[in-house]
């Protein structure tokens, strides 16, 4: 059965594809079947990272179940070269899965919606640059409203 995602992407590292908005083209090319993209946000940094980030949102069509698709979203982390290093560290890719069409999921390593994302504006904003009235499956809030809220 096919679900829809969106997926947060963010980079502020160069890697081998280039610059950061470089590498977001390149994840939402590896990532494929994207239905939607978000404009680019330059944001500022958080915490221990030192640059700005270029963040963006897709929206995907998947047969995969949320776990499956966390498991090829990190293989496409690895291979852009991304360690796990400090939290909220420079990267060169990170890629979160925010939302997903069958609601909440939980289990170990993965929360459906992305547990942070009602308070992050960096997510917000590109969220409500593809999918304004999609509800957050806890709140009931659309990520309009939850924008709005911020």
């Amino acid at each position: 059965m096919t679900s829809s995602y969106v997926i947060a992407l963010g980079s502020n590292r160069r890697g081998r594809h280039g610059g950061p908005a470089d590498e977001v083209r390149a994840a939402l090319a590896a990532i494929g079947d994207v239905v939607a993209t978000s404009p680019f946000f330059v944001t500022p940094p958080l915490g221990p990272a030192r640059r700005c980030f270029v963040n963006a949102a897709a929206l995907i069509e998947s047969d995969e179940a949320p776990p499956d698709l966390l498991a090829r979203l990190k293989m496409i982390e690895a291979d852009f070269g991304r360690r796990r290093a400090q939290r909220w560290s420079d990267r060169v890719i990170d890629l979160d899965i925010v939302l997903w069409s069958g609601g909440a999921w939980a289990s170990d390593g993965l929360t459906v919606p992305h547990p942070e994302f009602r308070r992050r504006a960096f997510v917000l904003a590109p969220l409500a640059a593809i999918v304004p009235d999609w509800r957050d499956p806890l709140t009931g809030l659309s990520v309009r409203q939850l924008e709005a809220r911020l």
